[in-house]
């Protein structure tokens, strides 16, 4: 498989799940292959979440990268913890909310910038009660038929 210039990786179950209530991009720290296999799509985030070590350091947890097809023994751990890179003030308002308030930080999308490093998008979260599952799935029926409808009458 050829490398992609651009990646995006999403985790489709997110706001299915959760409730979003902010947004951060944070640079990931990657060895030799796993960007080569980050560029050939070869990632997934759909299980991860992210989570603080005891030195207050952001590490997104079971994300895989699967192993990259042209590397020697030398190749990486698929499912290890990769840290995560954001400013100072950005980890400490996320520690304090996940801490005080429950929440959690969900990877939304892994990507690839203009200059070829790979990101992360993360977001706070909590997680949806079963009937707030329900709602989203009858607005999404609700909104399917609509557009449904406007086809068929426009044709």
């Amino acid at each position: 498989m050829a490398l992609q210039k651009n990646v995006k990786i999403k985790n489709r179950k997110a706001k299915f799940e959760y409730e979003i209530l902010d947004t951060y991009t944070a640079g990931i720290v990657l060895g030799g292959t796993e960007i080569k296999a980050i560029r050939e799509g070869k990632a997934s985030i759909a299980e991860s979440f992210c989570e603080f070590n005891d030195r207050n350091e952001l590490f997104v947890i079971n994300m895989t990268v699967q192993e990259y097809s042209h590397a020697s023994h030398f190749n990486h751990d698929p499912k290890k913890a990769r840290k995560l890179l954001l400013n100072r003030n950005e980890l400490k308002k996320l520690e304090k909310e996940v801490r005080n308030s429950g929440n959690t930080i969900i990877p939304l999308l892994l990507f690839t910038n203009d200059r070829g490093l790979a990101k992360l998008q993360i977001a706070l979260a909590r997680g949806k009660k079963q009937y707030d599952k329900r709602e989203t799935m009858k607005e999404r029926d609700t909104q399917r038929d609509l557009r449904r409808i406007k086809k068929a009458f426009n044709n």
